[in-house]
């Protein structure tokens, strides 16, 4: 149970790229990772204004001086400094993933990147190849993974509690992109619907690849063997990038599955969930109730297990907060995704590399698959929507 001790040594020395005053996801971060005696906040380039993210720097406590006008510069000053940055969290719209990422690595700092990682799985190649030659740890923060029922199902899995998958349902789906007027009126979505940006997919990169990422966790055996995508843009202007897509697998061991992405599902506020059908039961979490996963064994009632109780895996328990009796939710896990990459780079600081092996986080393997997810994905989708070899 994590109670507030430290985990490592020291605080690691943070800096933000991105995730300022109009921001989305900033907050997210900064939730995430400064709950657990595992990072400090020390510096930052907040926002493509410099005025306004210094402004905003100083109201989180940073020193003026480490309120830079942009990351070329934020890496080049702390670099030079005994006490300067030791990871960057970068919060920026995907186009400029690729660029920051490199830059960081090559100056020796770690990275916790948004999703997806990049554009192309050469990118994404490039990355963790220049990762491995520095020896540093790229993370991606696939928050909602976090949620501690998530490792749950994967002890279940690997328990063998419902015996061999047969099905996959993967669904995330909301209605708040149903109008163009969700564009213009938000800059944290106008950048999602340009392709120049946000890539070559919307909610397929932007939604589905949490979704995706979650079910390779519970299921770190089953691998994608054939896929086929069908993509549309309800909103005309968003084309050549979708709104709404559901996507077919085909396993290697014979199960199959089917994802749904929307931002078009009207009148859904959280659709989020995650369906594993085995051959003697299934297991069912949604991250409206992520407190809760369902059990259902053939044969046999119903069960609903809960959060922090004893009759959990130790996995599930490893990150539990607050004890059973109250909720937990998405800044916890935050937290929990930002303090596993902490123990990840503090094992990589040490090179103790068999503990690293032993931490369960998103790392630079699961921004690489995110990207190939995305990839085939559009592949499929853009060529008639046939099936196609995963890659």
């Amino acid at each position: 149970m994590i109670n507030g001790e430290r985990k490592i040594k020291k605080p690691l020395r943070w800096g933000m790229i991105g995730g300022g005053r109009t921001g989305q996801v900033g907050y997210k971060h900064r939730t995430g990772a400064l709950r657990d005696n595992t990072y400090n906040l020390v510096a930052g380039a907040f926002d493509i204004d410099p005025e306004r993210g210094k402004d905003f720097g100083v109201n989180l406590g940073v020193d003026s001086d480490r309120c830079y006008d942009d990351y070329q510069t934020l890496i080049n000053e702390e670099t030079k400094r005994e006490d300067g940055v030791e990871v960057v969290s970068i919060a920026t719209p995907n186009g400029t993933h690729y660029s920051i990422t490199m830059a960081a690595l090559q100056a020796g700092l770690h990275v916790i990147c948004e999703k997806p990682l990049v554009f192309t799985s050469e990118e994404a190649n490039e990355i963790k190849e220049l990762a491995e030659k520095k020896n540093l740890i790229v993370g991606v923060t696939y928050g909602y993974s976090g949620n501690t029922m998530i490792l749950q199902m994967r002890a279940m899995v690997e328990q063998n509690k419902i015996g061999k998958i047969n099905l996959v349902e993967l669904q995330y789906t909301h209605g708040y992109g149903g109008s163009e007027k969700a564009d213009k009126d938000n800059a944290a979505q106008k950048w999602r619907v340009d392709p120049k940006i946000a890539g070559p997919s919307f909610v397929i990169g932007d939604l589905s690849t949490h979704t995706y990422y979650m079910s390779q966790l519970i299921m770190p055996n089953m691998k994608i063997k054939k896929l086929l995508c069908d993509r549309q843009s309800f909103v005309g202007s968003r084309y050549p990038l979708e709104d709404n897509a559901y996507i077919l697998m085909h396993y290697e061991n014979g199960a199959v599955g089917r994802m749904w992405t929307s931002v078009v599902d009207a009148g859904q506020m959280d659709g989020q969930r995650i369906r594993i059908v085995g051959a003697n039961g299934s297991l069912e979490w949604w991250d409206s109730v992520p407190n809760e996963l369902l059990y259902q064994p053939q044969g046999a009632p119903t069960q609903t297990l809960v959060r922090g109780t004893e009759y959990l895996d130790d996995l599930a328990k490893e990150y539990e907060r607050l004890g059973t009796l109250h909720q937990e939710g998405l800044s916890e896990a935050w937290g929990n995704i930002y303090l596993s990459i902490a123990l990840a780079i503090d094992a990589k600081n040490r090179g103790d590399e068999s503990t690293l092996e032993q931490i369960i986080y998103p790392g630079i393997e699961a921004g690489v698959d995110g990207v190939r997810w995305i990839e085939n994905c559009v592949n499929s989708a853009d060529n008639g929507s046939q099936w196609i070899e995963y890659k």
